[in-house]
């Protein structure tokens, strides 16, 4: 399906690109989150005359994601699950845990954007994690995971 993208997106495009995706990908992901709208003449149209108003909004929003990554930038985060005497963790930190435990320092940070490349955290210690807030910004924090006996 031929889709005209509304923003930004990572791996398809910038704004205003006509991609070709996958039907169930345009239908129930891109469409109903306003990210993109089929490839007509007639929307085509419409987006030539909202370009404009798209760009300052995407803008915007680049600017809001580069002002919240001067913050969050080299953050420690400090998570404590139950643990063995090995430092093998019960269970495992996820990128859930880390965003509660972000949201309680005062960051609200979206599951979705924290990059947990090797998966969820099995073993006691320090790791780096990126967390992408924008297609454009990404930024590394560390987490510090602490056993509890």
């Amino acid at each position: 399906m031929q889709i005209i993208l509304l923003e930004k997106m990572a791996n398809l495009g910038e704004l205003g690109d006509v991609v070709k995706v996958r039907d169930g990908f345009a239908r129930n992901f891109l469409i109903p989150q306003g990210k993109a709208k089929r490839a007509t003449e007639g929307n085509i149209a419409e987006f030539a005359l909202r370009r404009v108003e798209l760009e300052k909004a995407q803008a915007a929003m680049l600017a809001e994601a580069r002002e919240r990554a001067a913050k969050i930038e080299g953050l420690l985060v400090q998570v404590t699950q139950k643990a063995g005497v090995d430092g093998k963790l019960f269970g495992s930190v996820t990128n859930s845990d880390i965003s509660d435990a972000l949201k309680a320092q005062g960051f609200e940070v979206p599951k979705a954007a924290i990059r947990m490349p090797e998966g969820p955290i099995k073993q006691v210690g320090d790791q780096q994690l990126k967390i992408a807030l924008h297609s454009d910004v990404v930024v590394t924090i560390t987490v510090s995971v602490l056993g509890e006996q």
